[in-house]
């Protein structure tokens, strides 16, 4: 219906104009045969001067609203959505394919989502696109859902890729670390209690040209571009993130409370991505575990006037800034656990039985030597 109020508001308008030029002849005709003069039109609310011309510029400025509605839906449809870099409903192809994709490990396909690992622990898998992006700018919509049934304990999250290697696993969510390329990184699990520490769900960004290491131990602070707190684990509904890298500007947003409206998570500027990599979307779950489920993946080609002539295919990934840098420390030594406690315990507490059994034979013995010197 909303897409129809436009139409039918110009319909709206040709219909009134068309039963105003009607009634200004109908009133004109009336007037004329009855022998009026001008004096006589007016009465019936006629300009004798307008009468015949009133139809003429309506119907051209109506036109003209035509004309200026066309070029502007062309002009939306520049944006457009590009299906070898999309993945929606219904998935499979013939057998067990789905059209532009692979997925390994772990992932499996339903009629309802793209599953990259079950609730379970110690699983991983990928899916990844295998058309490379020739696109300069562009937007990645992808709806998801995070969910399980740890309430207190659950992990460890999934990453959205554009990356220059494909299909390999590895152990920054799924997939290899000094990768080439962006990571937009869902993490739920914080590992990290001290100074880098901050709310988990975490959304974060990190572009790496194959010399950095994501760093699980602090939750990949020290890499991070940008990142915000993002709370959408065990929500009843599907969740939204939208990706957009637009003239060398990278914007994510967020629709994560069902309503339909975007929310921006963060803005970074400088960011240097070529084309030719490929799209994916990768998970993985340790000693702690939750079901990672891709809905839809959509991608928009977006227009790029100013970079059409520049060559992107050979650019390193770079990032002019990244997130002030916090002091590193190290983790403090973990306290003992009560496990360990109680067995220290009970350690201590055999010694000094072993030690009293020992006293008590030694002041035996040094008694009955007492008594033989006696007699």
């Amino acid at each position: 219906l909303p897409a129809c109020l436009p139409a039918c508001s110009i319909i709206v308008l040709v219909t009134t104009a068309l039963e105003a030029t009607s009634t200004s002849k109908r009133n004109t005709s009336i007037a004329t045969s009855q022998g009026g003069t001008a004096k006589d039109m007016q009465m019936f609310g006629i300009d004798s001067r307008k009468a015949t011309t009133f139809p003429a510029y309506v119907v051209s400025g109506l036109l003209l609203l035509l004309f200026v509605r066309h070029s502007s839906q062309q002009s939306d449809y520049n944006d457009y959505m590009k299906r070898e870099h999309s993945l929606f409903k219904p998935y499979q192809g013939s057998g067990m394919t789905i059209p532009y994709w692979d997925f390994i490990g772990t992932t499996f396909v339903t009629n309802s989502y793209v599953r990259l690992t079950p609730d379970l622990q110690s699983k991983n898998g990928a899916i990844w696109n295998h058309v490379p992006c020739t696109s300069i700018n562009w937007e990645l919509q992808v709806n998801f859902k995070v969910h399980g049934k740890g309430k207190d304990l659950y992990g460890d999250g999934f990453a959205l890729w554009y990356s220059r290697d494909r299909l390999q696993t590895g152990p920054v969510f799924g997939s290899k670390d000094n990768f080439m390329g962006l990571a937009i990184i869902l993490d739920t699990y914080s590992n990290h209690n001290g100074p880098h520490n901050h709310q988990h769900p975490y959304i974060s960004a990190m572009v790496n040209n194959g010399s950095l290491s994501y760093d699980h131990d602090r939750d990949g602070t020290h890499t991070q571009i940008a990142g915000c707190e993002a709370k959408f684990r065990n929500v009843e509904f599907d969740t939204q993130i939208n990706i957009r890298y637009e003239n060398d500007v990278l914007t994510v947003f967020t629709d994560l409370e069902n309503k339909a409206t975007w929310k921006e998570c963060f803005r970074v500027e400088g960011v240097k991505l070529p084309t030719g990599y490929y799209f994916g979307a990768s998970a993985t779950t340790g000693d702690l575990s939750d079901n990672h489920d891709i809905i839809s993946i959509k991608f928009f080609e977006l227009e790029a006037p100013s970079l059409l002539a520049e060559d992107r295919r050979q650019i390193v990934p770079s990032a002019a800034t990244f997130e002030a840098p916090r002091e590193h420390k190290d983790d403090p030594k973990p306290g003992m656990s009560n496990v360990k406690i109680f067995f220290l315990i009970l350690l201590s507490m055999l010694i000094v039985v072993v030690l009293v059994v020992i006293g008590i034979m030694f002041y035996q013995k040094h008694q009955e030597n007492a008594r033989k010197r006696f007699y």
